[in-house]
């Protein structure tokens, strides 16, 4: 049995969920617990159909003529930086950190790391970036796989740390309302006392 990382090997790793799932990872993980089958990933085309099969010992043939008409050749996203505004949203929708630029600033596309996903495309409201073709892959596999597992970690840190964040702040909202209800109930605890002594002088 192949294990998911044997899988993982044979994608193309540009996490452009085009399988359906969120990334060439979670993609090999499904085909290794049978909920996936091995046509689905249209930039790896037939190479990584031959190449999942072999390792699978799987027939490809019934997959091939599919696979051969939904294959994607390789490109590389190019924003057009006199129309870029600085939104940041492609920079939010690259799975491998490809693009540079701040709020407000000019982004840019780091060519040799771009897998040419497709995911930056979209989110732009300004339609400044385009898909241009190349006739072989601009970037390396391996380092987009690690490029794309740095980034979930990080993504995932910094959900853990805001989760954190906001229960400190609730953490410190409960003591303040604590300690402003005992300051409160000493308040009123020294005025009825007060109450009591002068309703004794009356």
């Amino acid at each position: 049995m192949a294990s998911v990382k044997d899988i993982d090997a044979c994608l193309p790793q540009t996490q452009c969920a085009e399988c359906d799932y969120p990334g060439c990872l979670p993609y090999a993980e499904a085909i290794a617990s049978g909920q996936a089958s091995i046509d689905k990933c249209p930039p790896g085309g037939t190479k990584t159909l031959h190449a999942l099969a072999n390792l699978l010992n799987v027939d490809p043939e019934p997959y091939v003529e599919e696979v051969k008409a939904n294959t994607r050749v390789p490109q590389v996203a190019v924003i057009r930086e006199d129309e870029c505004i600085g939104c940041t949203k492609c920079i939010q929708a690259c799975p491998v950190d490809a693009i540079i630029g701040s709020a407000k600033s000019m982004h840019s596309i780091i060519d040799h790391e771009c897998t040419g996903c497709n995911l930056c495309v979209e989110p732009c409201p300004v339609d400044c970036i385009e898909m241009q073709t190349l006739p072989e892959l601009g970037y390396n596999e391996a380092t987009a796989r690690k490029r794309f597992h740095a980034r979930q970690a990080r993504l995932l840190r910094q959900t853990q740390e805001k989760k954190q964040a906001y229960l400190n702040k609730r953490r410190i909202s409960a003591e303040s309302s604590d300690k402003k209800a005992e300051k409160k109930a000493k308040q009123d605890y020294i005025l009825q006392a007060l109450q009591r002594v002068k309703s004794k002088h009356e």
